[in-house]
Protein backbone atom coordinates (compact mmCIF):
# COMPACT_ATOMS: atom_id res chain seq x y z
CA UNK A 1 0.00 0.00 0.00
CA UNK A 2 1.10 3.24 -1.35
CA UNK A 3 2.12 5.68 1.90
CA UNK A 4 2.60 2.53 4.33
CA UNK A 5 5.31 3.05 6.44
CA UNK A 6 6.81 -0.28 5.76
CA UNK A 7 7.09 0.49 1.58
CA UNK A 8 9.88 3.32 2.63
CA UNK A 9 13.69 2.72 3.39
CA UNK A 10 15.50 2.98 6.77
CA UNK A 11 15.98 5.81 8.16
CA UNK A 12 19.56 7.30 9.75
CA UNK A 13 19.55 6.88 13.55
CA UNK A 14 21.55 8.54 16.16
CA UNK A 15 23.83 5.98 15.76
CA UNK A 16 24.66 6.63 12.46
CA UNK A 17 26.07 10.11 13.35
CA UNK A 18 28.01 9.06 16.40
CA UNK A 19 30.09 6.97 13.47
CA UNK A 20 30.90 10.32 11.71
CA UNK A 21 33.27 11.81 14.76
CA UNK A 22 35.88 9.90 15.26
CA UNK A 23 36.97 10.22 11.10
CA UNK A 24 36.23 14.05 12.38
CA UNK A 25 38.62 14.04 15.20
CA UNK A 26 41.47 12.62 12.89
CA UNK A 27 41.43 14.38 10.27
CA UNK A 28 41.70 17.56 13.23
CA UNK A 29 44.83 15.37 14.93
CA UNK A 30 46.63 15.53 11.21
CA UNK A 31 46.18 18.74 10.59
CA UNK A 32 47.53 19.69 13.74
CA UNK A 33 50.18 17.45 13.35
CA UNK A 34 51.19 18.68 10.54
CA UNK A 35 51.19 21.98 11.50
CA UNK A 36 52.79 21.42 14.55
CA UNK A 37 55.77 19.70 12.10
CA UNK A 38 55.84 22.34 9.69
CA UNK A 39 56.51 24.89 12.49
CA UNK A 40 58.92 22.90 14.05
CA UNK A 41 60.81 21.91 10.57
CA UNK A 42 60.89 25.52 9.76
CA UNK A 43 62.29 26.78 13.07
CA UNK A 44 65.01 23.75 12.85
CA UNK A 45 65.92 25.09 9.38
CA UNK A 46 66.27 28.65 10.56
CA UNK A 47 68.18 27.66 13.22
CA UNK A 48 70.34 25.75 10.83
CA UNK A 49 70.78 28.26 8.62
CA UNK A 50 71.64 30.65 11.26
CA UNK A 51 74.49 28.61 12.64
CA UNK A 52 75.47 28.17 8.99
CA UNK A 53 75.40 31.82 8.06
CA UNK A 54 77.10 32.50 11.69
CA UNK A 55 79.87 29.60 10.93
CA UNK A 56 80.39 30.88 7.25
CA UNK A 57 80.90 34.44 8.67
CA UNK A 58 84.17 33.48 10.58
CA UNK A 59 87.44 33.79 8.74
CA UNK A 60 88.62 30.30 8.04
CA UNK A 61 92.11 29.39 8.90
CA UNK A 62 94.59 26.90 8.42
CA UNK A 63 97.07 26.31 11.69
CA UNK A 64 100.26 24.45 11.47
CA UNK A 65 102.78 23.62 14.61
CA UNK A 66 105.76 24.88 14.43
CA UNK A 67 108.67 22.10 13.81
CA UNK A 68 112.31 21.49 14.89
CA UNK A 69 115.03 23.13 12.13
CA UNK A 70 117.09 20.35 10.24
CA UNK A 71 120.44 19.28 11.38
CA UNK A 72 121.67 20.12 7.89
CA UNK A 73 120.56 23.37 5.76
CA UNK A 74 120.73 24.13 1.88
CA UNK A 75 121.15 27.01 0.26
CA UNK A 76 121.35 27.15 -3.46
CA UNK A 77 122.68 30.19 -5.15
CA UNK A 78 123.74 31.48 -8.74
CA UNK A 79 127.08 31.53 -9.58
CA UNK A 80 129.75 32.66 -12.82
CA UNK A 81 132.10 29.87 -14.01
CA UNK A 82 135.44 32.14 -15.27
CA UNK A 83 139.19 30.78 -16.79
CA UNK A 84 141.70 29.84 -14.51
CA UNK A 85 143.17 32.49 -16.18
CA UNK A 86 142.09 34.58 -19.29
CA UNK A 87 144.23 37.02 -21.11
CA UNK A 88 142.58 39.31 -23.65
CA UNK A 89 145.61 40.15 -26.35
CA UNK A 90 145.85 43.54 -27.69
CA UNK A 91 148.61 44.76 -30.58
CA UNK A 92 151.58 46.52 -28.82
CA UNK A 93 152.34 48.22 -32.51
CA UNK A 94 150.84 49.82 -35.46
CA UNK A 95 150.37 47.64 -38.54
CA UNK A 96 148.43 45.45 -40.68
CA UNK A 97 148.11 41.85 -39.76
CA UNK A 98 150.16 40.14 -42.19
CA UNK A 99 148.41 36.51 -41.16
CA UNK A 100 146.69 34.63 -38.29
CA UNK A 101 148.01 31.33 -37.44
CA UNK A 102 144.99 29.74 -34.49
CA UNK A 103 141.19 30.20 -34.99
CA UNK A 104 138.89 29.90 -32.10
CA UNK A 105 138.69 26.83 -30.38
CA UNK A 106 142.63 25.81 -31.04
CA UNK A 107 144.60 24.59 -28.60
CA UNK A 108 147.95 26.44 -27.81
CA UNK A 109 150.92 26.60 -26.19
CA UNK A 110 153.12 29.22 -24.21
CA UNK A 111 154.99 31.32 -26.83
CA UNK A 112 152.79 29.64 -29.99
CA UNK A 113 152.53 31.77 -32.71
CA UNK A 114 149.19 33.18 -33.12
CA UNK A 115 149.38 36.10 -35.75
CA UNK A 116 152.05 38.22 -37.58
CA UNK A 117 151.59 42.49 -38.11
CA UNK A 118 153.77 43.98 -41.16
CA UNK A 119 154.87 47.40 -39.45
CA UNK A 120 156.55 49.42 -42.30
CA UNK A 121 156.58 52.32 -40.08
CA UNK A 122 157.96 50.63 -37.26
CA UNK A 123 161.01 48.99 -39.25
CA UNK A 124 162.39 52.35 -40.81
CA UNK A 125 162.23 53.67 -36.69
CA UNK A 126 163.90 50.80 -35.70
CA UNK A 127 166.94 51.51 -39.14
CA UNK A 128 167.04 54.83 -38.19
CA UNK A 129 167.53 54.28 -34.33
CA UNK A 130 170.37 51.65 -35.67
CA UNK A 131 171.92 54.04 -37.71
CA UNK A 132 172.03 57.44 -34.69
CA UNK A 133 173.62 54.20 -32.51
CA UNK A 134 176.22 54.16 -35.33
CA UNK A 135 176.68 58.04 -35.26
CA UNK A 136 176.73 58.59 -31.41
CA UNK A 137 179.64 55.44 -31.70
CA UNK A 138 181.86 57.46 -34.15
CA UNK A 139 181.69 60.48 -32.44
CA UNK A 140 182.19 58.90 -29.38
CA UNK A 141 185.23 57.66 -30.70
CA UNK A 142 186.01 60.99 -32.20
CA UNK A 143 186.18 62.34 -28.53
CA UNK A 144 187.85 59.94 -26.86
CA UNK A 145 191.00 60.31 -29.43
CA UNK A 146 190.59 63.71 -29.22
CA UNK A 147 190.60 63.95 -25.65
CA UNK A 148 193.70 61.32 -25.37
CA UNK A 149 195.40 64.02 -27.53
CA UNK A 150 194.85 67.10 -25.46
CA UNK A 151 195.60 65.16 -22.00
CA UNK A 152 199.13 64.46 -23.90
CA UNK A 153 199.78 68.12 -24.54
CA UNK A 154 198.45 69.16 -21.08
CA UNK A 155 202.57 69.11 -19.71
CA UNK A 156 203.41 71.65 -22.49
CA UNK A 157 202.72 75.59 -22.78
CA UNK A 158 200.26 74.53 -26.23
CA UNK A 159 197.57 74.11 -24.37
CA UNK A 160 195.69 75.40 -21.41
CA UNK A 161 194.43 73.78 -18.51
CA UNK A 162 190.91 74.30 -19.06
CA UNK A 163 191.25 73.17 -23.09
CA UNK A 164 191.78 69.56 -21.64
CA UNK A 165 189.32 69.43 -19.18
CA UNK A 166 186.83 70.40 -22.23
CA UNK A 167 187.37 67.88 -24.16
CA UNK A 168 187.80 65.20 -21.56
CA UNK A 169 183.92 66.60 -20.72
CA UNK A 170 183.17 65.83 -24.56
CA UNK A 171 184.05 62.75 -24.73
CA UNK A 172 181.81 61.94 -21.37
CA UNK A 173 178.72 63.61 -22.98
CA UNK A 174 179.62 61.48 -26.41
CA UNK A 175 179.44 58.51 -24.23
CA UNK A 176 175.91 59.35 -22.34
CA UNK A 177 174.73 60.08 -26.32
CA UNK A 178 176.03 56.75 -27.14
CA UNK A 179 174.06 55.46 -24.11
CA UNK A 180 171.08 57.04 -24.97
CA UNK A 181 171.32 55.91 -28.74
CA UNK A 182 171.58 52.08 -27.49
CA UNK A 183 168.26 52.26 -25.19
CA UNK A 184 166.41 53.76 -28.28
CA UNK A 185 167.68 50.96 -30.52
CA UNK A 186 166.96 48.80 -28.23
CA UNK A 187 163.76 49.39 -27.96
CA UNK A 188 162.88 49.79 -31.40
CA UNK A 189 164.23 45.94 -31.13
CA UNK A 190 162.10 44.95 -28.54
CA UNK A 191 158.72 46.45 -30.51
CA UNK A 192 159.55 44.44 -33.26
CA UNK A 193 159.37 41.86 -31.51
CA UNK A 194 155.57 42.50 -30.97
CA UNK A 195 155.12 42.29 -34.43
CA UNK A 196 154.45 38.40 -33.77
CA UNK A 197 151.48 37.81 -31.50
CA UNK A 198 151.81 34.82 -29.08
CA UNK A 199 150.10 33.16 -26.37
CA UNK A 200 150.95 34.32 -23.03
CA UNK A 201 150.20 31.10 -21.28
CA UNK A 202 148.51 27.27 -22.20
CA UNK A 203 145.18 27.63 -22.52
CA UNK A 204 142.61 27.36 -25.75
CA UNK A 205 141.56 30.67 -28.00
CA UNK A 206 138.75 31.70 -27.07
CA UNK A 207 137.95 34.76 -29.84
CA UNK A 208 139.74 35.97 -32.68
CA UNK A 209 138.97 39.21 -34.22
CA UNK A 210 142.10 39.76 -36.17
CA UNK A 211 141.64 39.42 -40.07
CA UNK A 212 144.34 39.49 -42.60
CA UNK A 213 144.81 42.96 -43.86
CA UNK A 214 142.96 44.95 -40.85
CA UNK A 215 144.96 47.77 -39.17
CA UNK A 216 145.14 47.65 -35.70
CA UNK A 217 146.57 50.64 -33.71
CA UNK A 218 149.50 50.52 -30.78
CA UNK A 219 148.11 49.54 -27.28
CA UNK A 220 144.31 49.76 -28.72
CA UNK A 221 143.95 46.64 -30.71
CA UNK A 222 141.86 46.16 -33.56
CA UNK A 223 140.16 49.17 -34.77
CA UNK A 224 137.17 48.38 -36.57
CA UNK A 225 134.87 50.61 -39.31
CA UNK A 226 133.12 52.26 -36.68
CA UNK A 227 136.34 53.16 -34.73
CA UNK A 228 135.90 51.01 -31.66
CA UNK A 229 139.08 49.04 -30.33
CA UNK A 230 138.87 45.28 -29.61
CA UNK A 231 141.31 42.54 -28.97
CA UNK A 232 143.12 41.14 -31.60
CA UNK A 233 142.85 37.37 -29.82
CA UNK A 234 141.60 36.12 -25.99
CA UNK A 235 143.12 33.23 -24.01
CA UNK A 236 142.10 31.55 -21.74
CA UNK A 237 143.94 28.85 -19.39
CA UNK A 238 140.69 26.16 -18.24
CA UNK A 239 142.54 23.16 -16.65
CA UNK A 240 140.73 24.61 -13.57
CA UNK A 241 137.65 27.07 -13.30
CA UNK A 242 136.70 29.73 -10.93
CA UNK A 243 133.82 29.67 -9.18
CA UNK A 244 132.13 33.24 -7.95
CA UNK A 245 129.50 33.43 -5.82
CA UNK A 246 127.66 35.96 -3.57
CA UNK A 247 126.86 34.36 -0.26
CA UNK A 248 123.74 36.05 1.34
CA UNK A 249 124.91 37.48 5.08
CA UNK A 250 122.78 34.86 6.71
CA UNK A 251 125.33 32.29 5.39
CA UNK A 252 128.45 34.10 5.96
CA UNK A 253 129.25 31.99 8.71
CA UNK A 254 129.41 28.19 6.60
CA UNK A 255 132.89 30.33 4.70
CA UNK A 256 135.50 28.62 5.32
CA UNK A 257 138.72 27.02 4.16
CA UNK A 258 136.93 23.88 4.32
CA UNK A 259 133.85 24.67 2.74
CA UNK A 260 132.70 22.76 -0.42
CA UNK A 261 129.74 23.09 -2.97
CA UNK A 262 128.42 21.17 -5.25
CA UNK A 263 127.88 22.49 -8.82
CA UNK A 264 125.25 21.80 -11.65
CA UNK A 265 125.46 23.29 -15.07
CA UNK A 266 121.86 23.54 -17.20
CA UNK A 267 124.25 21.72 -20.28
CA UNK A 268 124.75 18.89 -17.53
CA UNK A 269 121.32 18.87 -15.35
CA UNK A 270 122.25 14.93 -14.14
CA UNK A 271 125.85 15.70 -13.09
CA UNK A 272 127.08 17.41 -10.28
CA UNK A 273 131.05 18.80 -9.82
CA UNK A 274 132.54 19.65 -6.40
CA UNK A 275 133.69 22.61 -6.12
CA UNK A 276 136.38 23.88 -2.87
CA UNK A 277 136.48 27.12 -1.19
CA UNK A 278 139.32 29.26 -2.81
CA UNK A 279 139.00 32.70 -1.45
CA UNK A 280 136.49 35.54 -0.08
CA UNK A 281 136.26 39.49 -0.25
CA UNK A 282 136.03 39.25 3.66
CA UNK A 283 133.32 42.11 3.49
CA UNK A 284 129.65 42.80 2.48
CA UNK A 285 128.79 44.91 -0.72
CA UNK A 286 126.68 47.79 0.94
CA UNK A 287 123.52 47.49 -1.63
CA UNK A 288 123.17 43.48 -2.07
CA UNK A 289 124.58 42.58 1.76
CA UNK A 290 126.34 39.94 0.39
CA UNK A 291 130.07 38.64 0.19
CA UNK A 292 131.69 37.69 -3.00
CA UNK A 293 133.17 34.26 -2.58
CA UNK A 294 135.49 32.31 -4.80
CA UNK A 295 135.71 28.75 -5.40
CA UNK A 296 137.45 26.33 -7.42
CA UNK A 297 136.60 23.73 -9.40
CA UNK A 298 138.54 20.82 -11.61
CA UNK A 299 138.07 21.33 -15.50
CA UNK A 300 141.00 18.20 -16.61
CA UNK A 301 138.02 16.96 -19.18
CA UNK A 302 137.34 20.61 -20.74
CA UNK A 303 133.28 19.92 -19.92
CA UNK A 304 132.85 23.68 -18.03
CA UNK A 305 133.33 27.00 -19.82
CA UNK A 306 134.42 30.24 -19.63
CA UNK A 307 131.69 32.60 -18.37
CA UNK A 308 128.88 29.79 -18.05
CA UNK A 309 126.32 30.09 -15.39
CA UNK A 310 126.10 27.46 -12.98
CA UNK A 311 124.18 26.90 -9.47
CA UNK A 312 125.89 26.39 -6.19
CA UNK A 313 124.31 24.26 -3.63
CA UNK A 314 126.05 25.11 -0.59
CA UNK A 315 125.46 22.42 2.95
CA UNK A 316 125.69 23.86 6.04
CA UNK A 317 125.73 22.21 9.99
CA UNK A 318 121.51 23.28 11.44
CA UNK A 319 120.43 23.44 14.56
CA UNK A 320 117.40 20.94 15.18
CA UNK A 321 116.97 22.78 18.75
CA UNK A 322 115.46 25.93 16.66
CA UNK A 323 111.71 26.20 15.69
CA UNK A 324 110.65 26.97 12.06
CA UNK A 325 108.22 28.29 10.61
CA UNK A 326 107.37 29.10 7.03
CA UNK A 327 107.24 32.57 5.62
CA UNK A 328 103.92 33.06 5.33
CA UNK A 329 103.04 32.73 8.77
CA UNK A 330 104.94 35.75 9.57
CA UNK A 331 103.29 39.15 10.04
CA UNK A 332 104.54 42.61 9.78
CA UNK A 333 102.68 45.25 11.57
CA UNK A 334 103.67 48.47 13.71
CA UNK A 335 104.68 46.08 16.59
CA UNK A 336 107.12 44.46 15.18
CA UNK A 337 106.91 40.70 13.90
CA UNK A 338 103.92 38.54 14.96
CA UNK A 339 102.23 35.46 14.04
CA UNK A 340 98.46 34.60 14.87
CA UNK A 341 97.81 31.64 17.13
CA UNK A 342 94.90 30.04 17.38
CA UNK A 343 93.90 29.16 21.53
CA UNK A 344 91.52 25.89 22.56
CA UNK A 345 88.31 28.19 21.73
CA UNK A 346 89.45 29.27 17.96
CA UNK A 347 89.74 32.69 19.48
CA UNK A 348 93.04 34.72 17.88
CA UNK A 349 96.10 35.94 19.89
CA UNK A 350 98.58 37.63 17.98
CA UNK A 351 102.55 36.90 19.61
CA UNK A 352 105.40 38.79 18.88
CA UNK A 353 108.27 36.70 17.91
CA UNK A 354 111.90 36.68 16.65
CA UNK A 355 113.46 35.58 13.93
CA UNK A 356 116.50 33.82 13.10
CA UNK A 357 118.23 33.05 10.27
CA UNK A 358 116.03 32.40 6.64
CA UNK A 359 116.66 29.17 5.23
CA UNK A 360 114.53 29.59 2.04
CA UNK A 361 111.14 28.75 2.64
CA UNK A 362 111.49 28.60 6.19
CA UNK A 363 112.41 31.07 8.94
CA UNK A 364 114.13 30.39 12.13
CA UNK A 365 112.12 30.94 15.24
CA UNK A 366 114.57 32.35 18.35
CA UNK A 367 111.96 32.94 20.56
CA UNK A 368 107.84 33.52 20.95
CA UNK A 369 106.23 30.17 19.79
CA UNK A 370 106.45 26.62 21.15
CA UNK A 371 106.39 23.27 19.31
CA UNK A 372 102.95 22.78 20.71
CA UNK A 373 101.16 26.19 19.56
CA UNK A 374 98.96 26.34 16.68
CA UNK A 375 99.96 28.82 14.31
CA UNK A 376 97.72 30.12 11.49
CA UNK A 377 99.14 30.14 8.13
CA UNK A 378 99.01 32.85 5.75
CA UNK A 379 96.61 34.95 7.98
CA UNK A 380 94.78 37.58 6.65
CA UNK A 381 96.04 40.83 6.59
CA UNK A 382 92.66 42.42 8.76
CA UNK A 383 93.16 39.72 11.40
CA UNK A 384 93.10 41.38 14.74
CA UNK A 385 93.73 39.84 18.21
CA UNK A 386 90.85 38.49 19.71
CA UNK A 387 88.92 37.56 16.74
CA UNK A 388 86.80 34.27 16.20
CA UNK A 389 87.97 32.03 13.77
CA UNK A 390 87.35 28.89 11.83
CA UNK A 391 89.61 26.07 11.52
CA UNK A 392 89.42 24.01 8.72
CA UNK A 393 91.34 21.38 7.04
CA UNK A 394 93.90 22.36 4.41
CA UNK A 395 93.33 21.10 0.54
CA UNK A 396 95.11 18.31 -0.50
CA UNK A 397 98.11 19.82 -2.28
CA UNK A 398 97.00 23.55 -2.48
CA UNK A 399 98.86 25.90 -0.77
CA UNK A 400 100.65 23.15 1.62
CA UNK A 401 103.63 25.45 3.57
CA UNK A 402 104.51 21.90 4.51
CA UNK A 403 103.79 18.53 3.24
CA UNK A 404 101.48 16.00 4.99
CA UNK A 405 103.57 13.32 6.98
CA UNK A 406 102.13 10.45 9.14
CA UNK A 407 103.02 11.58 13.20
CA UNK A 408 105.06 8.20 13.89
CA UNK A 409 107.01 9.07 10.57
CA UNK A 410 107.48 12.75 10.58
CA UNK A 411 111.70 13.59 10.89
CA UNK A 412 112.63 15.80 13.79
CA UNK A 413 115.75 17.44 11.45
CA UNK A 414 113.17 17.99 8.02
CA UNK A 415 112.75 21.55 7.26
CA UNK A 416 108.88 21.06 6.96
CA UNK A 417 106.19 20.61 9.06
CA UNK A 418 102.74 19.22 8.77
CA UNK A 419 99.72 21.16 8.59
CA UNK A 420 97.38 20.64 11.67
CA UNK A 421 94.32 18.28 10.81
CA UNK A 422 95.56 17.05 7.73
CA UNK A 423 94.58 13.35 7.60
CA UNK A 424 96.99 10.50 7.77
CA UNK A 425 97.67 8.10 5.03
CA UNK A 426 97.72 5.47 7.47
CA UNK A 427 94.36 6.58 8.78
CA UNK A 428 92.56 6.16 5.88
CA UNK A 429 93.82 3.15 4.77
CA UNK A 430 92.93 1.99 8.28
CA UNK A 431 89.53 3.47 7.80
Amino acid sequence: MTGSPSSQGPTPGPASGRSRKPAVLIAVLIAVVLAVWGVVQRTWTYQSLSKETAEAALPHVQVISPQRGPARRKLSLPANISAWYQAPIYAQVSGYVKMWYTDIGAQVKKGDLLAEIETPGLDAQSAAAKANLNVALARYHLAQITAKRWQALEGTQAVSRQEVDVQAANATAQEALVEAAQHEAERFEALQGFKRIVAPFDGIVTSRFADVGDYVNAGRGDVSSNGTATELFSVADVHAMRVFVDVPQDYADIISPHLTASLTVPQYPDRKFTAKYLATAGAFHAATRTVRTELMVGNDSRELWPDSYATVEFEAPGDPNILILPEGALIFRAKGLQVATVDGSNHVHLVGVTAGNNLGTTVQILSGVKETDRIINNPDAGLLDGDEVRVVSPTRGYNDSFPEKPPARHSRDDIRAMPEGSASPDAGARQ
